[in-house]
């Protein structure tokens, strides 16, 4: 099926709110600080792994690539001394579903869920660790909570995927740190603090990348990193596109009309900064065609 990839990108900006919900919104750090967690990098950590069982910050830290392994560790495996990932999972989905209902979806929820549900319940799954793990678990009955697993499944599928192309094109997880900022696709000192770098860290990674030809000396991206990033960014449109071709080209049509104004009701909500680590763009979202 052709289809330009920048559709995968429209989509990813549409999904990625919804599902971030679990990160920031008030009722998801209620929910985790009710179990135990203390900080939100605990919660955080113990929350998007739980899917994969109590397992260890190697295996974390290498399925999430782009964190520091000491963060990795000070979460886990002491999170699951707290709380067991059933526990965690139960509390994170309907944590996000009160969020979902604060923000008033309502109006074709069910549509937009059955669309993205099929999407993500016919995805292959080779390579795709973090998104198999969330589809092993079992479907939520009910419309916002199989709307907010749906986009879960395909946020992670598109993560796996950006993991790959990282790997293949020769980038490490701390280096694409650097490399997202340099494009200007997240502020600097934001992922910075994010992900755990110092000054020295961070200048680290620069100068490894300055040594590839990617960065300059001013730490700004050469023809060459604008083009490695622009190939990164395609492969992981390309790799995340896949997931969609089992809708026609109506039922995507439908899905984009459906989902937009679900994702504008959570962005007006105001609970997901417009800065994230994920970079998203949401100059798009009054368009809600194709």
């Amino acid at each position: 099926m052709s289809r330009s990839t920048t559709v995968a990108r429209r989509l990813f900006d549409r999904l990625e709110p919804i599902h971030a919900v679990t990160y920031f919104a008030p009722e998801a750090r209620s929910a985790l600080d009710g179990l135990g967690f203390r900080g939100f990098w605990s919660g955080y950590f113990a929350a998007r792994s739980a899917p994969l069982g109590p397992a260890s910050p190697e295996v974390v830290t290498a399925v999430f690539y782009n964190f520091a392994a000491h963060r990795v560790a000070k979460a886990l495996p002491a999170a699951w001394e707290i709380a067991a990932p059933d526990t965690v999972l139960a509390a994170r989905e309907s944590a996000a579903v009160a969020a979902l209902s604060r923000y008033g979806l309502a109006d074709e929820v069910d549509t937009a869920a059955q669309l993205l549900g099929a999407a993500a319940g016919d995805a292959a799954l080779g390579g795709r660790v973090l998104f198999a793990a969330n589809r092993a678990l079992p479907w939520p009955e009910k419309p916002l909570a199989r709307l907010w697993h749906a986009t879960t499944l395909l946020r992670e599928h598109r993560g796996d995927g950006h993991v790959a192309a990282l790997q293949a094109l020769g980038i490490s997880g701390r280096e694409s740190n650097v490399l997202h900022a340099a494009a200007g696709r997240v502020p600097a000192e934001m992922i910075k603090r994010s992900r755990d770098y110092d000054d020295a860290l961070w200048q680290e990674q620069v100068d490894r990348l300055a040594g590839r030809g990617l960065l300059d000396g001013a730490g700004e991206l050469t023809t060459a990193g604008r083009d490695l990033k622009a190939e990164i960014e395609d492969t992981t449109d390309r790799l995340a596109l896949a997931a969609f071709d089992v809708l026609s080209d109506s039922d995507l049509g439908t899905l984009f009309r459906t989902l937009t104004p679900l994702t504008r009701l959570v962005v007006d909500g105001g609970d997901v900064p417009s800065a994230t680590p994920m970079g998203l763009d949401r100059a798009d979202l009054d368009n809600d065609d194709l």
